[in-house]
């Protein structure tokens, strides 16, 4: 029987938002999944922009191979929470863990958040 365990991003201090910092691939690293084969993270992630101009967020879910692994979403200017990430499943892999990881078009205006479910 399969176990849950619902957690922060690891990319995450104690819970709080993960600010897109970047501009640049493979940088603002969100959450890292496990080495463990049998293990899936189940991934929730919610952006907010703060600025008074639309923001394009770019997530790369588990490598950054165009268009296989970006999922790019138009950040609306002071939205609130907008889903990004809808449950999509990272699985374990044993020689490299695999990685979200995020830039925008503009530095420091949006915000992930969210969580996980580890299945296992």
């Amino acid at each position: 029987m399969a176990t849950y365990a619902k957690t922060i991003l690891s990319g995450s201090t104690n819970g709080r938002g993960v600010l897109v910092n970047t501009t640049s691939s493979n940088t603002c690293v969100v959450h890292t999944g496990s080495t463990n084969t049998s293990v899936q993270h189940e991934i929730w992630i919610y952006a907010q922009n703060t600025d008074s101009s639309d923001k394009k967020l770019t997530l790369e879910f588990g490598g950054v191979t165009s268009p296989n692994d970006l999922i790019e979403q138009t950040i609306t200017a002071e939205s609130g929470l907008v889903l990004v990430i809808p449950g999509l499943i990272l699985s374990g892999n044993s020689s490299t863990a695999p990685r979200i990881t995020a830039f925008a078009n503009t530095a420091n205006f949006v915000t992930l958040h969210g969580y996980v479910n580890t299945i296992s």
